[in-house]
Parts: structure tokens; sequence; C-alpha cells
């Protein structure tokens, strides 16, 4: 399928997908039109909702680049959450012992964020060129793994805050929120007294995150597609024999795809934990941003660059929707319907083949008969 058609097929997949969701809607006695008005005005309607939207999106757009990146070398990166959480893991401990200088402590606790999720990543890519272990199944395990040494990391007193279910923050000098100590400052407060559109803009944590995003995905995008590494990651995706016989190393690109995506997935950890929380706290469940980025990618047909306004989409319609209980006493699982049918259509390339097919044939016995 080339890039037109998978433009087109997304764009079909999202219009069924809303199609879907308004007939749910309607089912429950509520304005499908008025629903999606709430939820664009949500995201759109005051400046702190479009800065919140772009927060939101940072943790999915980056573990969405993992996945997608994992999917074009021929694994599935499933692990994206686990790598996630042993991202800010890392993050924690370089930003809180560590005492460096503002501008280069926020970069050395992103590279101990990358490097915590890229051995989380590598062992699931060890496991499967080594012992031929399902990338799905252990890197479930590797999820569950990571979930539970982030909470039993919290019995420590080195860690944990006194009387409390949170790690200590992170150092001021670490954190990546922008403009974040002169927003707080006697003259930032003045100047921004008289800006109130960017006041309101700046009022959530609009941190460097998203920028790191963009450059991710371009950096994954020509690695990808411009380089001989990225050439025999995808050879040996589309086809391991073909590629092993063109003299590629199968078992060592196995593991170099999983540990670049398991490093994706700890800078989306990092950037969450520097940039918006600064601290880690006991955890109930897993948090979902590994597997919401499965969905970005699949909406953005796993194109790395693509995942920016798949990532953009998928945090507006969650936050947007998220107003739909106190504008319109509408359920906010809705959304969750809204979003899955859209990867459901997505998922189902064959079936819309088989229906342009369909119509096709329909066409040339009508140009036949006539």
């Amino acid at each position: 399928m080339n890039s037109k058609k998978k433009f087109i097929f997304t764009m079909l997949s999202i219009f069924l997908g809303f199609i879907v969701g308004g007939i749910i809607i309607l089912s429950i006695g509520k304005s499908p039109m008025q629903a999606y008005k709430t939820i664009i005005l949500g995201v759109v309607g005051k400046p702190q909702y479009i800065s919140w939207t772009i927060v939101k999106a940072i943790p999915i757009i980056l573990t969405g680049i993992s996945v997608a990146f994992a999917f074009n070398t021929g694994l599935f990166n499933i692990g994206a959450e686990g790598q996630y959480i042993v991202g800010g893991i890392g993050a924690l401990i370089a930003g809180y012992f560590l005492e460096l200088p503002p501008i280069i402590h926020p970069i050395v606790a992103l590279l101990f964020g990358m490097l915590f999720g890229a051995i989380w990543g590598a062992v699931v890519g060890f496991l499967k060129a080594k012992f031929n272990v399902n990338e799905v199944i252990s890197s479930i395990m590797m999820n569950w793994i990571a979930f539970y040494s982030s909470n039993y990391l919290l019995s420590f007193n080195a860690f944990r805050k006194p009387e409390s279910d949170q790690s200590y923050d992170v150092l001021e000098s670490a954190k990546t929120i922008f403009l974040g100590k002169w927003k707080l400052s006697e003259a930032g407060q003045a100047f921004l007294k008289t800006k109130p559109v960017l006041k309101q803009f700046l009022r959530p944590p609009l941190n460097w995150g998203f920028i790191i995003a963009i450059i991710a995905a371009i950096v994954i995008w020509y690695i990808l597609n411009r380089t001989t590494l990225g050439y025999q990651l995808k050879a040996v995706g589309f086809n391991k024999d073909a590629a092993e016989y063109g003299g590629i190393d199968v078992k060592k690109n196995t593991v170099y795809s999983m540990t670049i995506a398991g490093l994706l997935s700890g800078l989306a950890g990092a950037a969450m934990l520097l940039g918006v929380s600064h601290h880690i706290g006991v955890m109930a469940s897993l948090q979902g941003y590994g597997f919401d980025g499965m969905a970005v990618s699949l909406i953005a047909s796993n194109n790395p660059i693509l995942c920016i306004p798949a990532g953009l989409l998928y945090a507006g319609l969650e936050y947007g929707g998220s107003k739909l209980t106190s504008a319109m006493n509408t359920p906010t699982e809705v959304v969750n319907i809204l979003t899955g049918a859209i990867v459901f259509f997505i998922a189902m390339p064959k079936l819309f083949e088989m229906i342009r097919l369909l119509f096709t044939k329909k066409g040339a016995k009508k140009g036949e008969n006539k």
C-alpha cells in the first residue's frame, strides 16, 4: 500500500470511528454533534486546553515512535509500558542524586532514562535473538517486572519521601518545564499580567518534551530511511532468511531494534518525569502510556513523523473527551469506544481493500453491460 492509499485509508478509518462513536452517543440519548463540539472546544477552547493536550501527547508520541520503529523492523514492542516506567526511574536517579548545572542536568537525566529503557528493550531483543523467545511474551513480562520494581524501589528510604507514597522530587536544575523559574519570578509575573493569553497557555506544565518528541521522530525517520542500519533493520523485518542470505546479522539487528525501541520509550518516561510529575509514586496499575503508543503507531501507519499528529489527535480525544461528563453528563467511556473504533478500522486494511475491489468489479460489469 503506497503512502497516498495509506493516508486515505487512515482518514477513512478516523471518519468511520467518529460515525461509530456518534451512534453510541445517539443510543444514550445525547447529540453526537454537541458531544463532538464539546470535545473540540475542550481541546482548543482555551489556551491552557491546548497546552494540556500537548503535554498529554508527549509520552504517547514517543511510545508511538518506539512501537512504530519496532514494527518497521518486524518486531512487536508491546513492552513500551515497562520501558517507559524504567525510563522514569533512570531520570529520577540522575535528577535527584546528581548535582549538575541547570542545562547539563536535564540532558544527563534524559540520557539516564534512555539508557534504562534501552537496557530493558535489549533484554527482550537478546531473548528473541539467542533463544527465539517471542518478544510479545517476554516484553509483557518485562512490563510487570518494571511495574513492581518501581513500587519496590519506594520501600527504600533513600528514594521515598517520609510519610508519603511518593519519591523525592528531582532537583530544580533537572526540571524541563518551559520558562519554569521565569514564570514564578516577579518579572515573569508582571509580564504575564499584561499577556493573559500567554499566561493561560503557560499555566500547565508545558515542557521541552514536545520538542524532544519532534526531534526523536525526525531522527528515527532518518535512521529508517537514510542509513545503512535502517536498511538492515527493515530488511530483517521484511524477510529474515533473505536478509541473512544477503550477509546481514539477523540476531544482532534484532537486539539493535529492541534496544532503540526501548530507548525511545525510556525517553518518554524521562521526559514526563522531568517535565510534569518530577517524582514517581506507588502505582496501583500500569499507567497505559505504552499501550496508547500502540494505538498511536497504528493510526500513524507506523510512520515516525506521523506519530506526532496521531499522538495529538489521541491526546485531544482523551483530554477533550474528559469534559463530556461535566458538560453533557455523558460517560467518558464514549471516548474509549471512539478511539477503539478508529484503531479497529485501521487494523482492518483487508476489509477496505475487499470493499474497493467489490465496487471496482461492479463498475466494470456495468460498463460491460452497456
